[in-house]
């Protein structure tokens, strides 16, 4: 086992996983692919070229290696407090690929695939080196700067799916979060506003089981969490968010229903009564789990065994990806080997970028306030002069 909580499962090994019990076998959720990749009898599989497909699953495997090295790099010292993704890689990719590029990623801190998938690996590390650019950096790639605050960022979220409807802006905001987060007032008034109003928000709940240490059966009395949409009027569904083709597919829809209303694309993933002209907001329930630690500064073991994790682990959404690949022929032990190397590289190449990134002493007053106070400037003062009186060296941590 890996330091992030994943195991090196491929492909190949997700057969002999897939007969031990399927956590989810008797859930109500849209499911396309089974734990051992194949799709499932009732299912339909997204309509997507061959290309598409290794795209999803190149995205899982960057996903996952970056995952990996950054709690490695945390563990040196190199970077800070890290949200580690492992098992809940399929939601984030497989959700992503389903949006236009310019529809608005607004995402809690565990949803990595999603600046992957954007392609903003290089720019978006530095920030967990302490360098606030990388936030700013991805919103080039209309990702919204990641957020430790938890549901703080739903009703931002919703005002800028409303401004897009305002604007008439044909763009969508998918808004990720755990399911802790619905434990906030935020989200409760984030999920008003967006039904009264109708804006073009697909509300995205991770359930991997637990906010931090506290379980889900803790967490709500609710029979699931997609049902709290019915309060607000409109629809609410749940998926298997280890399943990237699940998740891809009811994000599709979704997506369609709150761009432009009734039943999308004509796909029954998301349900309800909607019609072509009533544009309406989506909660989805990605029901998954974390394979490691909350973060890098939690111990799981102090509240879960592990033998609680180890069913999960035959519904990897990267061995099952693979294992759908290789039956359908769509890739083989060279193409696997290829994305993985790829893999290795792109990650590698990000760490080497964000490293490079030179840290300035005053940015860190730059945006305490839109003009700084009095005070603010002599402490940023104070700092700047005792740099050029010491050199940078004093202030520097030996490694």
């Amino acid at each position: 086992m890996n330091e992030n909580g994943a195991d090196d499962t491929d492909g190949d090994a997700v057969a002999d996983t897939a007969a031990e019990a399927d956590p989810l076998a008797d859930e109500d959720i849209y499911r396309v692919l089974g734990p051992d990749g194949t799709p499932l009898p009732d299912a339909t599989v997204p309509d997507l070229s061959d290309e598409k497909f290794r795209d999803i699953y190149r995205d899982l495997v960057v996903t996952r290696r970056f995952d990996e090295r950054a709690v490695s790099l945390q563990r040196q010292g190199r970077i800070g407090t890290y949200a580690p993704c492992a098992g809940q890689e399929g939601s984030a990719v497989g959700s992503t690929h389903a949006l236009a590029d310019d529809d608005l990623i607004s995402y809690q801190y565990r949803e990595h695939g999603a600046v992957v998938v954007r392609d903003l690996l290089g720019e978006y590390l530095p920030y967990w080196m302490g360098h606030e650019a990388g936030t700013e950096a991805i919103a080039d790639g209309n990702v919204f700067p990641l957020n430790i605050g938890i549901a703080a960022h739903l009703p931002h979220a919703v005002g800028a799916a409303w401004a897009f409807d305002y604007q008439d802006e044909d763009r969508v905001v998918a808004c990720h979060f755990g399911d802790g987060a619905t434990s906030e007032g935020d989200f409760h008034e984030a999920m008003n506003f967006a039904g009264v109003f109708d804006t073009p928000t697909v509300f995205c709940c991770h359930n991997n089981g637990w906010a931090i240490s506290v379980p889900r059966g803790r967490q709500t009395a609710s029979d699931t969490f997609a049902g709290k949409a019915t309060a607000y009027g409109f629809d609410g569904v749940r998926a298997d968010g280890m399943d990237p083709l699940a998740s891809y597919a009811v994000t599709r829809e979704a997506a369609e229903r709150a761009r432009r209303g009734g039943d999308g694309d004509g796909g029954d993933e998301v349900g309800g009564n909607g019609t072509a002209d009533d544009p309406r907001p989506v909660l989805i329930e990605f029901v998954e789990y974390r394979f490691g630690a909350h973060t890098t500064a939690d111990d799981p073991t102090a509240y879960r065994d592990a033998d609680d994790v180890d069913p999960w682990r035959a519904l990897d959404p990267l061995g099952r990806m693979e294992a759908f690949l290789r039956e359908t022929d769509r890739i083989d032990d060279e193409g696997v080997a290829a994305i993985r190397e790829e893999a290795d590289d792109v990650v590698a190449a990000a760490i080497d970028a964000a490293e490079s990134v030179e840290a300035d002493p005053a940015a860190m007053f730059d945006h305490a306030f839109a003009g700084l106070s009095p005070e603010t400037r002599r402490q940023r003062d104070d700092l700047l002069a005792a740099v050029a009186e010491r050199g940078e060296e004093a202030f520097l941590r030996e490694e």
